[in-house]
């Protein structure tokens, strides 16, 4: 159960499905498809990361599911770090991830429009 008093930025695993979720006609294999996506890290940028497309399915249908359960206005407990927009560049996220903490350790509020 949530707490009234704040709400999480990181839908957890469980919230998710951890390791297997039926979704979209796939299992999602959540810890799977984060751990091809941190095999860009060290990389050089243009990378790429080879995810299944039934993974990514079930991913989007799952991550769907979490930001529709959510309230709009969320009231979030500090320490959180905010950051600006990334316009899509993945190693400047993972860069952000490797000096601020990877979540669920640090918590982050993207701002932008993604």
């Amino acid at each position: 159960a949530r707490s009234p008093s704040a709400a999480r930025i990181k839908p957890s695993l469980g919230e998710l499905g951890a390791p297997a979720m039926k979704k979209s006609g796939e299992d999602l294999d959540l810890e799977g498809v984060i751990e091809k996506c941190l095999e860009a890290r060290g990389q050089k940028p243009g990378k790429l990361v080879q995810v299944a497309e039934g993974q990514l399915k079930a991913l989007c249908t799952a991550a769907r599911e979490v930001f529709l359960s959510q309230n709009a206005l969320l009231e979030l407990e500090a320490p959180i770090k905010i950051c600006g927009d990334v316009h899509g560049q993945y190693h400047d996220l993972l860069r952000i991830f490797e000096y601020g903490g990877f979540p669920p350790e640090s918590n982050y509020v993207f701002l932008g429009d993604y």
